[in-house]
């Protein structure tokens, strides 16, 4: 596992969008053979989004190739609602960019069969040819999509239950109301996200610390379920330097010193 801190949100957030953006350009994809990006939504990767909308907006990059799949989505809840994550997707990263809307796939929480459009995504990842490069986020009990804690290591897209902590954390995004936000959600599994080329993760803030050191410096566990990015051949986690308060100092040194390439 590679880890990156950087000072401070902005500057984790760049460093995030210009490794993407180095990803994408490397692959140069075609209409052929596009480059798939897997996407994470909430707050971490706001700032990620909004430096790739400035990349594509100065000329650096294009998404007319990329595929995108998304992790995650609310089950029963209107596509337009301003919190679903189809809504997430277009107002601060899609709609700004020149990706092809057939290229988008978001999980449909309004599908008659559930279980039938978590096959059928899954599927269609590995008709595409599997994910290049998966971006994600890690929640504050270390989950990562939605796969909560006890969620199994190896699963596949899914239904799942939503936690207490995680609808605590996200009822900001619902005017503070707990009874608003939705108590299922559709999401990729841990599998999914292993399947991919790479992963890179985002942890930003001094309430994700206990969530980054078990994901760093603990035990690979179902409890935190984004420890399972230690077995990842290719996982990069970039952070914050309040999202480290947690970790031991030695840990903290080695990680910085192995990036200025004093180690």
């Amino acid at each position: 596992m590679r880890v990156i801190i950087e000072p401070d949100y902005d500057r984790m957030s760049k460093w995030a969008a210009d490794y993407v953006a180095e990803k994408i350009k490397e692959a140069n994809p075609t209409a052929e053979k596009p480059f798939k990006l897997g996407c994470p939504t909430g707050s971490s990767p706001l700032g990620l989004y909004k430096q790739l909308i400035k990349k594509y907006e100065a000329g650096e990059i294009s998404f007319k190739n990329v595929v995108t799949f998304n992790m995650d989505e609310y089950v029963n809840i209107p596509e337009d609602h301003p919190e679903s994550y189809h809504s997430f997707m277009w107002n601060n990263f899609f709609s700004h960019i020149d990706i092809r809307p057939e290229n988008v796939h978001i999980l449909n929480g309004n599908a008659t069969d559930l279980i039938k459009e978590c096959e059928d995504y899954e599927r269609a990842i590995e008709e595409a040819g599997g994910i290049d490069l998966f971006m994600g986020g890690i929640g504050p009990d270390g989950h990562l999509a939605f796969n909560e804690p006890g969620s199994s290591l190896s699963s596949k897209t899914r239904i799942k239950t939503l936690t207490t902590d995680t609808i605590i954390a996200n009822s900001r995004f619902f005017d503070g109301d707990m009874n608003l936000v939705p108590k299922q959600a559709l999401t990729v599994g841990i599998g999914t996200v292993m399947a991919a080329r790479e992963v890179l993760l985002l942890c930003s803030g001094h309430h994700k610390a206990r969530a980054l050191q078990h994901v760093i410096d603990g035990n690979v566990s179902h409890k935190w379920t984004a420890s399972m990015l230690q077995m990842h051949p290719k996982a990069i986690v970039v952070c914050d330097e309040p999202a480290c308060d947690e970790l031991t100092v030695a840990t903290f040194k080695y990680y910085l010193d192995k990036e200025r390439g004093n180690l």
